[in-house]
């Protein structure tokens, strides 16, 4: 019986970490601006990017050690797909005049910073 409640405890434990693997998020960006997803030391993650908006957003890698790279242009309503390295942030760039919203699904090492910069 004991082994019987151990094993029930494990897979309890085990299926309900799986949910900490993953979140989702409706994010508005101002005009202007950007939003950075993992400007901090962390393992790789993905993201399932869909903008909402009705303008063009620039998708940039920045590496926490400096620089940028691999930039992807999502335009309206499009949805995309981008792995992020270990250590490396995605940059959302909202270069218009006008409010901007993305919905996110990150997988992977969701332990990540999340802020705006101008």
């Amino acid at each position: 019986m004991k082994l019987l409640i151990t094993l029930f405890a494990i897979l309890l434990l085990v299926t309900s970490c799986g949910v900490f693997g993953s979140l989702t998020s409706n994010t508005t960006i101002k005009p202007n601006e950007s939003f950075v997803l993992g400007n901090n030391e962390h393992g790789t993650f993905k993201v399932k990017l869909k903008n909402v908006s009705n303008h063009d957003l620039q998708i940039i890698k920045a590496p926490i050690t400096g620089g940028t790279h691999s930039p992807i242009i999502v335009s309206p309503n499009e949805t995309i797909k981008v792995k992020a390295e270990s250590s490396t942030a995605l940059v959302i760039e909202n270069k218009s005049n006008e409010i901007a919203s993305v919905d996110l699904y990150v997988t992977g090492d969701t332990g990540l910073s999340m802020g705006y910069k101008k």
